[in-house]
């Protein structure tokens, strides 16, 4: 027998509200299939399962508060019989309920609620719409999907929302506030336990970007502009190769030791239109080909602020990077998200002052930082990682 448990979907959550049940007791699931849909202080997320197996047991009723750690369901292993006597307990939004039989009464209604079942299963809801029309209490079974394969979206289920308000007499709107206020209590919490538990020491390095630019520009001149390259997938790629060489600054540091990670799945801090802030991550971002990682990257995006993201993104980043972008400042200094190591930050691409054979000239330059855990590493090595991603960016096409 397998206990799942409800994992920790980053530093910042102690617990989760359970939205939604994918599965119903019987049920065979593979390693990365979407269990269930649970709600953090960011986003609603698809939770996945980290094996197969079948689903013996649902414990955890939807609509509750949940402890991470707390055992949510049982599987049984690929092979494990079930046992003799089985009292199965399915909590009461699994979305596929069992079916009991029709008494002879009941046999003219059998039809129609066989039919609404049907209807019930087709219909696509996306986590964050979900989320929303418990925040509304609106009814998502007769609603009409307009998302991708006719999936229901958050706008799906306010526009109901707001339909169903004409007919009533005027009320208050949930207030946004709340939810944001939730969210910062959440990170003022995660980045509080990051500066008392983790001893930072910080370097910084101006990097030219003129190689870069002149590179990005020629590549994007051969492609359309929905598949055009943005210096963040440079940065990224660059980070992500640049670890290899320096181990220790990818990975975590739990129970008092350094566990390097297994690969590069490089955490990208995502401001949210509501406000706060959330860095889920893209997977093996080191051995992938720029366009790739530029897909992955939008979708990331996009996903992220429809408040619709997987478990294994929130619960797998082995070092974030934070970019401020066109309109941010010239430099950041951020503060390492526990468990992981370090943090490197990237400031505004602009022309400065820059001394280059001898001579002061203006070029594009950013002001790449390194947040590191003096637990792991010093100054030395982060120096020399600093090193290798500025010399990284100016071979472009190596990237």
């Amino acid at each position: 027998m397998i206990d799942f448990k409800l994992p920790s979907l980053g530093a910042d959550m102690d617990e989760g509200k359970l939205l939604q049940w994918n599965v119903v007791p019987g049920q065979a699931v593979k390693k990365g299939d979407i269990v269930a849909v649970v709600d953090t202080s960011k986003a609603a997320v698809d939770v996945e399962i980290w094996c197969d197996g079948v689903v013996h047991e649902l414990i955890a009723p939807v609509g509750e508060t949940i402890p991470v750690g707390t055992v949510i369901a049982r599987l049984l292993a690929p092979g494990e019989a079930a046992p003799a006597v089985v009292a199965q307990r399915v909590p009461k939004a699994a979305r596929k309920p069992a079916v009991a039989a029709p008494t002879p009464g009941a046999a003219a209604a059998a039809p129609s609620a066989a039919a609404h079942a049907s209807a019930s299963a087709r219909q696509r809801v996306l986590p964050a719409a979900r989320k929303r029309a418990a925040e509304l209490g609106v009814d998502l079974a007769p609603l009409t999907g307009s998302g991708a394969d006719g999936a229901v979206t958050r706008e799906d289920v306010e526009r109901a929302a707001q339909t169903a308000s004409q007919a009533l007499p005027a009320a208050e709107p949930p207030a946004a506030t709340d939810r944001q206020a939730q969210m910062r209590r959440a990170i003022a919490a995660a980045m509080s336990r990051s500066k008392r538990e983790i001893p930072h020491y910080y370097l910084a390095e101006t990097v030219p970007m003129r190689s870069a630019l002149a590179w990005l520009a020629k590549a994007n001149a051969e492609r359309p502009v929905t598949e055009r390259l943005l210096p963040a997938v440079l940065l990224i790629k660059a980070v992500a190769i640049a670890v290899r060489d320096y181990p220790e600054m990818n990975g975590f540091y739990a129970d008092g030791a350094f566990r390097p990670g297994a690969a590069a799945h490089v955490g990208v801090a995502i401001a949210l239109r509501q406000g706060g802030l959330i860095a889920p991550a893209l997977h093996d971002a080191g051995d992938k080909p720029l366009p790739e990682l530029m897909r992955e990257l939008a979708d990331l995006v996009r996903r992220c602020r429809a408040g619709s993201l997987r478990s294994s993104e929130m619960s797998a980043p082995t070092i974030t990077i934070t970019n401020l972008g066109d309109q941010g400042s010239d430099s950041v200094h951020g503060v390492i998200y526990p468990p992981q190591v370090a943090l490197v930050g990237f400031g505004r691409i602009a022309e400065r002052p820059f001394a280059e054979n001898g001579q002061v000239v203006a070029l594009p330059t950013v002001v790449a930082s390194l947040a590191a855990d003096h637990r792991v590493s010093d100054g030395h090595r982060g120096a020399l990682f600093l090193a290798r991603l500025r010399a990284l960016l100016q071979q472009p096409e190596t990237l």
